[in-house]
């Protein structure tokens, strides 16, 4: 790995300990703190680290824990570029990487790590994952247990196999009957969910009937990487977690035609002990006041008759008519493949990439960062790259060369 020289972050470089800079590749200077993102050959981090320098108190804030480090890292790697976008978040363009896996954003000062920063009393960081395609928006179901709407989420899933994809639940309650992990549920234990609860890997989580439950963020991105649309099965108190958040979704709620006879289709079920079915009653009142009051949901549906309610669900999501033989988007999961050997450069909401190639007509491309939406945790979504003349006017001017270490 080669060093960062000094003159690379305006003469403070060397303020940083040795045992920093041999080890780290890029600074990013965001106010008063540098950034230091780096990839490793030999070390214990799952992923590419992030420590950072602050200038006002002359010393490196080092550890695997400062500071807090939200969302799934980028996997370790030989080298990467980096450049500030909008002095909110990095850009980072990993080296030798799969087309796939080449751009992640680090944020590091925009409205969510705020938000977490505040919460959680500490530095924050989260990484998102950049993709070029914007995601459909994802579909947002509740109600209460024994409702119906698993039924309904099948029977969408069956017709309309390549336009859906569904967002596989963890829970730490013991798998029932031929319920299949990864399948029906990600199975996990208590104090792993709980760490990666605390890590920001989820989109919403909750205590329900003595269990955790959550949607990681990680099940919904799959999904709509594989250029599906993504339908999430959440209680009403998750519902409102993610309404919260960033994810832009529609909220539909299925409601039974009345108490008595969700009480009937829950003791049909004969899974659960009498204790048990009183504990859904009881949550299944509270669910029902909330989903038809809050003004939570943009849809609320009767499931009086299942073919019925089905047909009307289908009009709400644009599906009428469709034969359900959609193909896949695959332009969601395409991205530019960029030579191993290159260094970037940002002007006007644009990233000039310049490689190192033999190819004189793929020696520079541009990255238009304007229409970016999403973030983390999660992906950030909208990326558009396309390769344009190395003598062309039409993008000089104003420049600012990023100094790159040598490799």
């Amino acid at each position: 790995m080669g060093e960062i020289q000094a003159d690379f972050v305006d003469g403070v470089g060397d303020s940083l300990p040795s045992e920093v800079v041999k080890d780290f590749q890029t600074i990013t200077t965001v106010g008063d703190k540098m950034y230091v993102i780096g990839g490793f050959d030999n070390d214990e981090t799952d992923g590419i680290a992030v420590r950072i320098f602050d200038k006002s108190e002359g010393k490196c804030k080092i550890g695997r824990d400062v500071p807090a480090t939200l969302g799934t890292k980028p996997a370790q790697c030989k080298g990467h570029s980096a450049v500030l976008l909008n002095n909110d978040r990095i850009l980072v363009l990993k080296k030798d990487s799969t087309p796939d896996d080449c751009t992640w954003f680090l944020e590091v000062d925009t409205p969510h790590v705020r938000e977490k920063k505040e919460k959680m009393e500490t530095e924050v960081v989260a990484w998102s994952k950049g993709v070029k395609a914007h995601a459909p928006k994802p579909i947002v179901i509740s109600g209460p247990s024994g409702v119906g709407k698993g039924t309904l989420i099948s029977k969408l899933m069956k017709e309309f196999p390549s336009t859906f994809g569904f967002s596989v639940s963890h829970t730490t309650r013991a798998p029932r009957e031929k319920e299949i992990d990864g399948v029906h549920y990600h199975f996990a234990e208590r104090t792993s969910m709980e760490k990666e609860i605390r890590d920001g890997k989820f989109l919403e989580s909750a205590s329900v009937h003595g269990n955790l439950y959550g949607t990681s963020i990680e099940a919904v991105e799959v999904v709509s990487d594989a250029g599906k649309r993504c339908v999430l099965d959440i209680d009403v108190q998750g519902a409102r977690s993610v309404r919260a958040c960033s994810l832009d979704a529609i909220y539909i709620f299925i409601c039974p035609p009345s108490f008595e006879e969700l009480e009937k289709r829950l003791r049909a079920r004969g899974t659960e002990t009498e204790e048990q079915v009183q504990k859904r009653l009881r949550n299944a009142k509270t669910e029902l006041e909330e989903g038809r009051s809050s003004g939570l949901f943009d849809h609320i549906l009767v499931n009086c008759d299942l073919e019925k309610c089905y047909q009307t669900l289908k009009k709400l999501l644009g599906l009428d008519g469709c034969t359900g033989t959609a193909p896949v988007d695959e332009s969601s999961v395409k991205n530019v493949e960029l030579p191993s050997g290159h260094s970037i450069s940002e002007v006007n909401q644009k990233v000039l990439i310049h490689c190192v190639t033999t190819d004189p007509g793929k020696k520079l491309f541009v990255l238009d960062v304007s229409s970016l939406k999403g973030g983390a945790p999660g992906r950030t979504r909208g990326l558009n790259m396309y390769a344009i003349d190395p003598f062309a006017n039409c993008l000089n001017g104003g420049l600012k060369e990023m100094q790159m270490p040598s490799y």
